[in-house]
């Protein structure tokens, strides 16, 4: 019997993302590191979201403001009844990101394309840079979860406990200190190193070669150290993309209910007065 994740409902293979491409009621997104690749090429029907200027508050370094996530979402032709289909480069980084985004506000009905964008052109699946077009509609953000994100403050609590369910996704030069950033990208902080306490899992571990989740054996193997910890398990990375990617795996797929990303993430705390970090591996 193959095992499955535990909502498994969240996860859909490029097969059936496919056969949903003239569902009623469905709307593909597409949001990528390479805020470019949509007018390259992108899935029949699939709106783009800049996640630098549409999915971030650029004025206050924080999310989408509740406002102006619903007038992207009205103008997305999406309603609260609409079954949102999301997927992206780099493995989903920041289609994750909006996952973690539309789940923080309340829209229940999204699910992520297993491999992304990634996959889907790998197999050679049909492809357009035709104009999308969309009626727009009105979207009314009625509630948020602010269970799933985690705050600074969250972050000091859990330091209270000698063994703090943290997990560092990011790689392992940035978790010890001798990187700050991944090449080419630009945000950073004054310190280097990583949160005390934290155990590194790189995101990327969670994924196979083309893109897919790992099985869920493979995945409770690689997090065994936190899955079966009391209380939150918060995860984190440099700008909150890695750490939402890393958030699905521990929320959705293996079911951890307190899982938090802290968005925040090693741009927050490096550079936060008063906030201790260690640097080169854990003991």
């Amino acid at each position: 019997m193959v095992q499955q994740y535990a909502q498994q409902e969240l996860v859909v293979s490029t097969d059936e993302a496919a056969a949903l491409l003239h569902a009623d009621n469905v709307r593909f997104v597409e949001v990528d590191v390479d805020t470019t690749a949509y007018e390259q090429g992108r899935i029949p029907g699939a709106v783009g979201w800049n996640w630098t200027t549409q999915l971030t508050d650029q004025t206050t370094r924080d999310i989408v403001a509740k406002k102006a996530f619903e007038r992207l979402l009205g103008a997305s032709g999406i309603t609260p009844e609409t079954k949102v289909v999301l997927y992206g480069d780099n493995n989903n980084w920041f289609a994750a990101y909006a996952v973690w985004l539309l789940r923080y506000y309340g829209h229940d009905d999204v699910v992520l394309i297993d491999g992304g964008r990634a996959k889907w052109i790998a197999e050679e699946r049909e492809t357009t840079t035709e104009p999308v077009q969309v009626e727009p509609a009105t979207y009314e953000i009625t509630k948020t979860r602010p269970e799933l994100r985690a705050t600074r403050d969250d972050v000091f609590a859990l330091l209270q406990d000698d063994t703090p369910a943290l997990v560092d996704v990011r790689s392992p030069d940035e978790y010890t200190g001798k990187v700050l950033a991944p090449p080419g990208l630009s945000e950073t902080a004054l310190r280097g190193g990583h949160i005390p306490g934290a155990i590194n899992v790189p995101w990327s571990q969670a994924v196979q070669e083309d893109g897919t989740f790992k099985p869920p054996e493979a995945l409770r193997a690689l997090y065994a150290d936190v899955l079966d910890r009391d209380g939150p398990v918060v995860a984190y990375c440099r700008i909150g993309e890695r750490s939402s990617h890393t958030w699905f795996v521990l929320h959705h797929l293996l079911g951890v209910q307190d899982a938090k990303n802290y968005d925040g993430s090693w741009t927050e705390w490096g550079n936060l007065i008063g906030a201790p970090i260690r640097t080169g591996p854990e003991a």
